[in-house]
């Protein structure tokens, strides 16, 4: 193994090289990093090992690293920190299953920090705060429970405007010290280093900081907490401590039920405060808090019980007010000498049509309820083992895309799972349990989402569509409103399933009122439609369809018959007044009312739907199918007017082969887009530049994410020329079509959004353009992690790019596809990859597939076949399959 050596002495730093050359470094440490890094390219390493006596601690503009972690994440390559050689092999591959921040950077940046470090299990989420952090503009704790919403009614002007909030529960996780009447706070003025790491094979998450007192003397403070993987409504944390002097100190740990929402910056002029507390009580060591929300009446009741060697020498002061309950212990410390706490929470929640619990401490002896913080540990680490056996994607020679797999792996089992979300009326929101960004609500990410449990834990994904059913009827009600029949489901969505997308919004600086034409992406009902048939394609669950699936399906399909509209003179239907998935373009140019004509996205995945619906009734057979339509009022009819919309639809497609986005696409102004980049530098968000310049992004050929091509991520080419072709358009496009389409509307989107990335990067590797899909897919891959919207990861994770970017390197790059009858396996690995690895379950038969640049190597758990490189493979249960098709791959 070549590796580089670098030793850090008070005199300079000194480099050997694999080769044996050596230099040295004498200028300041940030000089001194840039310069290192430049030496380490000059020849072949494996990576490096630092020696200094304590970590090197440096910043830079972008954050503050300890030497070794900047080195890894800039070279891609593992270097550690004082190790022993023999030691390197195993630490490195460790590397990559710990997330590491150094520094203590309050406000946009702290808050970031703290959505990634955030610890879940699907039922709760506890953002990355240390107990000390309190709810401020510097950082913000904050508890998250599945499906906890709160209605709050706020003043804007001369209207009152309802906002449904993703609620902030009661905070049990607060413990700090307090030292001569001085709170030790988690402050710039106080914190001297802070070092926070989150292992994310067991979801602990730890802190190391060392506090200053205004009189110079000082703690050291080290904390660790997990939310149970093992028992879903715990989650426990350990405080333990050290000061440099000998002196008095008190230790108060609280539950607090005065919190509030403050996540986001812009919600925060509106009513925020959504809990009313309904007891507070305490016994010694055992608390309980309960609250309910204001309007939505959900009651959350939380009990902890405290253990600590101090309790068998110091007494247990306690106190209770309306809100809070307080438990602290005043000890005399000694320098030098750690002293430990451990706090257990027991976290349950209750709808106001459940029976409502008993707000009183439990009788039972709360030592054998709360499992000790180790025990619960170990618990919690045995099932997070059995969910990364099955979800782990493996890579090999790219040690940075490997720790954001895990990363992102990580952050969607945080956010549902097979143990938290077990009979949990809930789904995954667009940011995770944890931020309030979008309050927390559930949109048409959900297509991004879910194949990544349909593939993995298809019991979860039953789960989640299950959420979408039960509010079947708020969607049919929604529609009914609109003037039309079926299933509208909103926009967004959160408690009961009603439109929560605002009706009007201000602008603050006209301050004139307009309509909020979000609510018109109608496209999000197709999405819960795709999301179906994919889970019942991978699965065949027949009970499910029977039961839930063919009554969506077939809901949502009235709902756009109900809306598409004949035009005798084209002989075509049309859809009006929606909005595709490029939000930039609301309305047409000058228009009064929202919505768009013929949105190509739209209008091809209903010719889908429609498709569908007749596959659907040729495998269920008539009877099981009219017993559906009997039940959703879907006459004989309405099915043959489906089919007969289904072949006449309308596209606007121009001369080149271009799909027009939607209809009148082509009068729109060309930007100049050389010009704006010059002038912003960053185009993200370019409908809010051209607001703010007086213009409208709606009079501009501009997308901020993929639309038209966003066909091409749900189905494979073949499908999208099926499609293409029952509503006879194929003929009148060119070979090379979907290169056409992909680079021009490349050249016209800003990718606003995180997921215009990875649509565009598994568009650009179907046309071959392997580099470009390479470069869009890391842009995507290291969107949270580098936080590159400028400040929206402090709002939560975006939890749909997080799950895409995991299904991109099976999809994409591994070549499989399972949304044929028999799984497909056409490898295209990145030049950076040599092998890929990773567990999936179809049709009930479980998988383990490696594709290496060569060959590809599959076991299964029943017989089956494959069709790899377009021959179909046989595979026998249990037994090892080594196809090689690099030789084949040549010759064609």
């Amino acid at each position: 193994m070549k590796l580089t050596m670098i030793t850090i002495t008070s005199q300079g730093w000194q480099v050997q090289l694999p080769s044996g050359n050596q230099q040295q470094l004498t200028d300041l440490p940030q000089a001194n990093a840039k310069s290192l890094f430049t030496i380490i390219q000059s020849e072949p390493t494996d990576g490096g090992i630092l020696y200094c006596e304590l970590p090197e601690i440096i910043t830079f503009p972008e954050g503050t690293f300890e030497l070794s972690q900047w080195l890894t994440e800039n070279l891609n390559l593992p270097f550690l920190t004082n190790v022993k050689v023999d030691e390197f092999p195993e630490k490195a591959a460790d590397l990559c299953w710990h997330l590491d921040y150094y520094g203590y950077r309050p406000g946009k940046d702290e808050y970031s920090v703290e959505s990634l470090l955030t610890v879940g299990n699907g039922y709760l989420g506890l953002r990355g705060t240390t107990p000390e952090m309190e709810i401020s503009d510097d950082s913000y704790p904050a508890t998250y429970l599945a499906s906890l919403y709160n209605t709050a009614y706020s003043q804007v002007q001369d209207r009152t405007i309802a906002n449904e909030d993703f609620v902030n529960a009661p905070n049990l996780q607060k413990i700090y010290l307090i030292i001569d009447g001085e709170k030790v706070a988690m402050s710039e003025t106080q914190v001297t280093t802070l070092h926070r790491s989150l292992d994310m094979r067991n979801g602990l998450m730890t802190s190391r900081s060392q506090l200053s007192l205004v009189d110079g003397r000082s703690l050291t403070i080290e904390t660790a907490k997990f939310a149970s993987m093992a028992q879903r409504e715990c989650y426990s944390l350990r405080y333990r401590f050290t000061p440099d002097f000998d002196g008095t100190i008190q230790v108060v740990t609280e539950a607090d039920g005065t919190v509030y929402n403050y996540n986001v910056a812009r919600y925060r002029s509106l009513e925020n405060r959504h809990l009313d507390v309904l007891k507070t009580a305490v016994a010694g060591p055992h608390a309980l808090l309960a609250a309910r929300t204001k309007d939505s009446h959900i009651t959350v009741l939380q009990e902890s019980f405290l253990r600590s060697p101090l309790l068998e020498t110091y007494e247990l002061q306690t106190e209770i007010t309306d809100e809070k309950v307080f438990q602290s212990l005043t000890i005399e410390a000694h320098c030098q000498q750690w002293y430990e706490l451990e706090k257990t929470i027991h976290v349950t929640q209750y709808r106001p049509d459940e029976e409502q619990p008993a707000l009183h401490l439990s009788p039972e002896n709360p030592a054998e309820r709360f499992p000790d913080f180790s025990t619960l540990l170990d618990l919690s680490a045995a099932a997070w083992q059995v969910l990364w056996d099955n979800a782990a994607i493996n890579v090999t020679g790219d040690f940075m895309s490997q720790k954001l797999l895990n990363l992102h792996t990580y952050h969607l089992l945080s956010s549902a799972s097979p143990i938290g979300n077990v009979n949990l009326d809930a789904s995954v929101t667009a940011r995770g349990l944890h931020g309030e960004a979008y309050r927390g609500h559930i949109f048409w990410d959900e297509l991004f989402i879910l194949p990544f449990y349909i593939l993995r834990f298809p019991e979860t994904a039953r789960q989640l569509l299950l959420y979408r059913y039960h509010r079947l009827p708020a969607a049919k009600t929604e529609a009914q409103k609109a003037g039309y029949q079926g299933a509208m489901f909103p926009w967004q969505s959160g408690l009961d399933g009603t439109e929560q997308s605002q009706e009007l919004h201000l602008n603050p600086i006209s301050g004139e009122w307009k309509e909020d034409h979000s609510r018109r992406q109608r496209h999000v009902s197709l999405a819960i439609a795709y999301n179906v048939w994919f889970y019942w394609h991978n699965t065949e669950d027949h009970q499910f369809m029977k039961d839930y699936g063919l009554e969506l399906i077939l809901e949502i399909a009235q709902f756009w018959q109900s809306i598409a509209t004949f035009d005798p003179t084209t002989k075509r239907y049309g859809i009006a007044g929606v909005m595709g998935p490029d939000e930039f373009h609301e309305a047409y140019p000058g228009a009064e009312k929202g919505g768009l004509k013929d949105n190509a996205y739209t209008n091809m995945m209903v010719v889908w739907l429609f498709e569908e619906l007749a596959n659907l009734k040729e495998t269920f057979g008539t009877e099981v199918f009219q017993q559906i339509q009997a039940k959703t009022g879907v006459t004989d009819d309405l099915v043959s007017k489906m089919e007969k919309i289904r072949h006449q639809l309308t596209l606007d497609i121009n001369p080149d082969g271009i799909i027009a986005q939607f209809d009148g696409y082509f009068d729109l102004l060309d930007l100049d887009w050389d010009h704006y980049r010059a002038k912003y530098g960053n185009v993200y968000r370019l409908d809010r530049i051209l607001n703010a310049e007086g213009l409208s992004a709606d009079d501009y050929k501009v997308a901020k994410q993929a639309d038209s091509l966003m066909i091409y991520y749900n189905f494979s080419k073949n499908q999208v020329e099926e499609i293409l072709q029952d509503l006879g358009y194929r003929e009148q496009l060119p070979e090379d079509y979907v290169s056409r389409n992909l680079h021009y509307y490349l050249a016209r989107t800003s990718h606003g959004s995180t997921l215009s990335r990875v649509v565009h990067a598994q568009l650009a590797a179907m046309v071959d353009e392997k580099e470009l899909a390479w470069e869009l897919y890391q842009e995507a891959l290291y969107s949270d992690y580098r936080d590159i919207q400028g400040g929206t990861t402090a709002e939560g994770i975006h939890a749909g790019v997080m799950a895409a970017t995991l299904y991109i390197p099976l999809t994409t790059f591994a070549g499989l596809d399972v949304r044929e009858e028999v799984i497909h396996i056409n490898p295209n690995l990145p030049a950076a990859w040599s092998a890929i690895a990773y567990h999936i379950t179809v049709k009930n038969v479980n998988y383990y597939v490696k594709v290496t640049t060569t060959e590809v190597i599959l076991t299964t758990s029943a017989d089956t076949r494959v069709i790899i490189k377009g021959k179909e493979v046989p595979l026998t249960a249990s037994e090892q399959l080594v196809y090689p098709y690099h030789d084949e791959q040549n010759k064609n």
